[in-house]
Order: structure tokens, then C-alpha cells, then sequence
């Protein structure tokens, strides 16, 4: 039993988990920020331009309701449109969001990941030089 506490520790307090934790708050509330931008920014327009109070309020009544001797036979059939379109656009909008987080992420992983340029080698020393001056002098002797 204590291997497994020791072992859930170390998977508890790993890297990896913890960053996992952090990128799920943000993300929640990163949803919040895209569902407020949609609801107060986006729909309102759309809701002027359909001609509804507001964008959950559109709907397609595909059949009304059957009223005989003042009960209810079959009720009314409606098409929530609006609300369908808000989620649509929710999600398009933290697709694309997040398309362009993983996009700047992995640009930002190749700049890291390439290396320098390797230097141009050195120019040889005054003391190379001249040895390699000597060196030429003496298999110019040695063939002569």
C-alpha cells in the first residue's frame, strides 16, 4: 500500500499533471470569456438583423399545439434555432482561438528548437602559420 501512495505522489506532483490542472482552470475560464463575448457582442446584432428580442428566442414552430375541449392532445413542436446557433458559434470561435493558440505555441517551439548557425572556424594562429610554413620547407628538402 505504500508503494501505491508513493507512486500516486509522484504522478500527483509531476510536471505534467500540474500543468494539465493550471491549463483547465484557464481554459473554463477562458470559456466564459468567449461565451460572454458571444452572447453580449455577437448575438445582439444577429438578434436586430432576425428580428428577435434575442438570439434564443428564434425558433421554427413546426407544428402548434392541438387544443380539444380545452386539453392539450398533442403539444406544440418547435425548432430552437437560436440556441443551436449560439453553441455554433461558441465552439467556432474557441476552435479558432485555439487553432491560433497551438499555431503561436508551435512557432514558438521551432525558434527554440533550431540552433545557431555554426561559427566560421578561426583564422589559424601566427604560430600554425609558421609551422605550417616550416612543414612545407622541409618536404620541399626531403623531395629535392
Amino acid at each position: 500500500m505504500g508503494k501505491f501512495i508513493q507512486d500516486f505522489k509522484e504522478f500527483a506532483v509531476r510536471g505534467n499533471v500540474i500543468d494539465m490542472a493550471v491549463g483547465l482552470i484557464i481554459g473554463a475560464a477562458f470559456g466564459k470569456i468567449v461565451s460572454s463575448l458571444v452572447e453580449d457582442v455577437i448575438m445582439p446584432p444577429i438578434a436586430l438583423l432576425t428580428g428577435a428580442g434575442n438570439v434564443e428566442e428564434i425558433k421554427w414552430v413546426l407544428r402548434d399545439a392541438i387544443i380539444e375541449g380545452g386539453e392539450v392532445v398533442q403539444p406544440k413542436v418547435v425548432m430552437n434555432i437560436g440556441g443551436f446557433l449560439q453553441t455554433v458559434i461558441d465552439f467556432i470561435i474557441i476552435a479558432f482561438v485555439i487553432f491560433l493558440m497551438i499555431k503561436g505555441i508551435m512557432k514558438l517551439k521551432r525558434q527554440k528548437v533550431e540552433e545557431p548557425a555554426p561559427e566560421a572556424p578561426a583564422p589559424p594562429s601566427e604560430e600554425v602559420k609558421l609551422l605550417s610554413d616550416i612543414k612545407e620547407l622541409l618536404k620541399k628538402q626531403t623531395n629535392s
